[in-house]
Parts: C-alpha cells; sequence; structure tokens
C-alpha cells in the first residue's frame, strides 16, 4: 500500500508482533505448558493477528488489505477468549489475563482505525497501479 514503504511499519502490526512473542513466552510457563492444546491454539491465533495484517498487506489491493484486517481482528479476539480459559484454568492470574486482553483489545482499535482510514482514501494498491479501469 502507499502509505507504507514496507509492512514493518504498520503499527499494529508492531503491536501485535510484541503480544504474540509474550504469549509465547507466558506459554513455556508451568503450569500451562502441559495443556498442548490451549497453547497450540493461543499461539496460533496470536499469530494469526499479526499474519493476517501483513498478508493483506502484501496483497497489493486496498479492498483485500482491508478484508484481512478484518481477519486480524478476528485472531485477536480469538486470542482474548483463550486467555478467559487460560484464566479459568489458573494458568494466568486475573491481573496477567487484564494485561494481555488490554493489549489484544489496544491492537485491535488500532486495526479498527486502519480499516476506516482505508475505506477513506483514495488509494486502490500496487496491484492497480497502471491500470486505465
Amino acid at each position: 500500500m502507499a502509505t507504507f514503504k514496507r509492512f514493518e511499519d504498520i503499527e499494529a502490526w508492531q503491536l501485535a508482533r510484541v503480544l504474540s512473542k509474550e504469549i509465547f513466552e507466558e506459554t513455556q510457563l508451568l503450569p500451562w505448558s502441559k495443556d498442548y492444546k490451549l497453547v497450540a491454539q493461543i499461539n496460533d491465533a496470536s499469530g494469526s493477528v499479526m499474519n493476517n495484517i501483513v498478508e493483506g498487506y502484501g496483497r497489493g489491493s486496498r479492498l483485500e488489505f482491508v478484508q484481512f484486517l478484518g481477519f486480524s481482528q478476528g485472531s485477536s479476539t480469538e486470542t482474548q477468549s483463550q486467555l478467559y480459559q487460560a484464566m479459568d484454568r489458573n494458568y494466568i492470574t486475573k491481573d496477567q489475563f487484564e494485561y494481555f486482553y488490554n493489549k489484544a483489545k489496544s491492537i485491535e482499535q488500532k486495526i479498527e482505525n486502519l480499516i476506516l482510514y482505508l475505506n477513506k482514501t483514495e488509494i486502490k494498491g500496487t496491484k492497480f497501479k497502471g491500470r486505465t479501469n
């Protein structure tokens, strides 16, 4: 997209990368490191937040970027749901839950703001450069 020179410049991606790393580190600790299914699910979901941002950006189309940003928001809310499971199973404290949950919520808001911007801009994306129709 014309607004960003590289996907690494997207603030929502930067924040999602940090969240994914922090959740991974947390899931390596006992007792929840033995809950292989939940650990895999929450790591996949938190990683999908950043990966969907990049995939949409890489499509070179504003509309596809918006679509994948929506997928990214879905992965963020999935991560939040899995945080409830982790708290309910006493893998994380309420304070840890709130820390991760609020980080995910903040990322969702950054993504929402980016979607709003993209829906207002005339930029179509690199896929459409030079097209006359």
